[in-house]
């Protein structure tokens, strides 16, 4: 497996909470992609890829189709991707995305958190090093695929040589620079690959230590600040257990 396949096994759990707040999530997702590239998955990449993340998901057809629908409306609200990030207890680094239409309301959510766990929010991109930011697929192998020369097709967008497979859902996973995503997505769809998952990640490259009790500190604190509809996802860099 790949150097990133146990950190994400270990955090995949972790990234969303209760189903229904996943739905809205990605229901707020659709609305931006909507507006910006129209409602219509096959002129609209972006939403292609959110669809399939929903469909992942088991988000209902019924659901997507109706988020989709709400987005085109008129009094739709101006959603905005805001990353807010800082230190918690312990030393553990903490970026949380969120897709908000009032910042005042959602820097005030995170702050309270941060408060609350004795943390400390820093400014945009004060933490960046310590993270990989980073464009995700998830793709259905096909039958008699050579991985070494996909990659190698890919390499001028940026993909990695390092790529995760499941042999149980028959999937591979690759990465790749974020400004190359649209390019890595046309050219899968482009070859009859099955893309069953796209996203943006951030990966830690500096994993901090913690001891159990630390640990149970960290995963309260990520769970509050997920209860917010505005949070989409939170990232720490504390190793896994």
């Amino acid at each position: 497996m790949g150097r990133a396949f146990e950190y994400r096994k270990a955090t995949k759990l972790k990234r969303w909470g209760h189903m229904a707040r996943t739905f809205t999530k990605i229901g707020k997702q659709i609305a931006i992609a909507v507006k910006s590239g129209g409602p219509e998955p096959e002129n609209n990449p972006t939403l292609r890829a959110i669809i399939a993340n929903a469909k992942r998901e088991n988000m209902p057809k019924d659901n997507i189709e109706r988020a989709i629908k709400n987005a085109m409306g008129k009094d739709q609200s101006e959603y905005k991707e805001v990353t807010y990030e800082g230190y918690g207890p312990h030393g553990v680094a903490i970026l949380v995305d969120t897709l908000t239409d009032n910042t005042t309301r959602t820097v005030g959510d995170v702050r309270s958190v941060f408060n609350k766990f004795n943390g400390n929010m820093g400014t945009t991109g004060s933490l960046s090093f310590l993270f990989d930011h980073k464009g995700v697929f998830t793709f259905k192998k096909k039958e008699g695929l050579d991985m070494d020369e996909l990659i190698l097709e890919l390499i001028d967008f940026g993909v990695e040589d390092d790529y995760d497979e499941d042999e149980e859902s028959n999937e591979v996973t690759i990465y790749g620079a974020p400004t190359s995503f649209g390019d890595i997505q046309k050219y899968l769809e482009a070859e009859g690959y099955e893309v069953t998952g796209a996203e943006f990640t951030y990966m830690p490259n500096d994993l901090k230590d913690v001891t159990p009790e630390e640990r149970e500190t960290i995963d309260k604190m990520v769970e509050k600040l997920e209860d917010f509809d505005d949070v989409q996802t939170v990232y720490t860099n504390m190793k896994p257990e």
